[in-house]
């Protein structure tokens, strides 16, 4: 651990604990999968209770080094709550308020510059039905215009209307997002959202014609969503991560 970071275990509720090692385990997962962008991008989420208060990545250190202690708890306005020698990064504020505000069911705001999901993002017809792992983001996907980086308010209001009731926000020009009812649920749909653009970027460089998946099947896939992933990665796909992590990197837990 950050050898500038005490533990702050007795400090906080069991349930913020929990909270805070599910995300400091979704950071360190992300840099499993390759999908950071050295210490930026970010994700943020709700700890339990009536205010609007979440926890957000300490700006400066790599998603790798990240633990449930280094972890920067902010209120709505982005002031820090407890003690932190660290600071947060105003773009990812921006961004992560605006949601947390707005949905009460966002509980955790994932935001990645992954290689294949800025190329996506740059194509005029963005996400296109041609895998199966598409029709599941096709399912619950909005679409932001690119507005330069994220540091005033006065996006926020268009950010929380193009994202409306979505699960997926692309970006333009910029990346990927997704919201969640838990850390977990965040996670599995950025899996998702991530290797539907990665399969996109390769079919398309192949050159030859693709085959689409009809609408009626899209239609469809909210339902099967839910059923697949069991909870949308709460039942099976997270805690076989956390299993992974544990192997490979248990020090997110410090």
């Amino acid at each position: 651990m950050n050898d500038q970071v005490r533990s702050v275990r007795e400090l906080v509720t069991d349930a913020e604990w929990q909270l805070r090692v599910d995300l400091a385990a979704c950071y360190r997962l992300v840099a499993l999968f390759g999908w950071d962008d050295l210490i930026f991008t970010h994700i943020s989420a709700r700890i339990p209770g009536p205010e609007h208060h979440f926890l957000i990545n300490p700006y400066g250190l790599m998603f790798d080094e990240i633990t449930a202690s280094s972890l920067v708890k902010v209120d709505l306005h982005g002031n820090k709550l407890m003690d932190s020698p660290h600071d947060i990064n105003p773009a990812g504020f921006t961004i992560h308020s605006a949601i947390h505000a707005a949905r009460e069911d966002a509980q955790c705001v994932l935001h990645v510059h992954s290689a294949n999901g800025v190329a996506v993002s740059a194509q005029e017809a963005g996400v296109q039905p041609l895998s199966q792992h598409s029709i599941f983001v096709l399912a619950s996907l909005a679409y932001h215009d690119y507005e330069g980086v994220a540091l005033v308010d006065d996006e926020k209001p268009r950010l929380v209307r193009d994202l409306a009731d979505k699960r997926f926000l692309m970006l333009r020009n910029h990346g990927l997002l997704t919201v969640g009812r838990s850390v977990a649920e965040a996670f599995v749909a950025m899996y998702f959202f991530e290797t539907t653009c990665l399969i996109q970027v390769r079919a398309m460089s192949g050159g030859a014609p693709l085959r689409r998946i009809g609408p009626a099947i899209v239609d469809g896939a909210t339902g099967q969503w839910e059923q697949v992933t069991r909870g949308a990665g709460g039942g099976l796909a997270w805690p076989a991560l956390r299993r992974k992590l544990d192997r490979l990197a248990p020090g997110y837990r410090d």
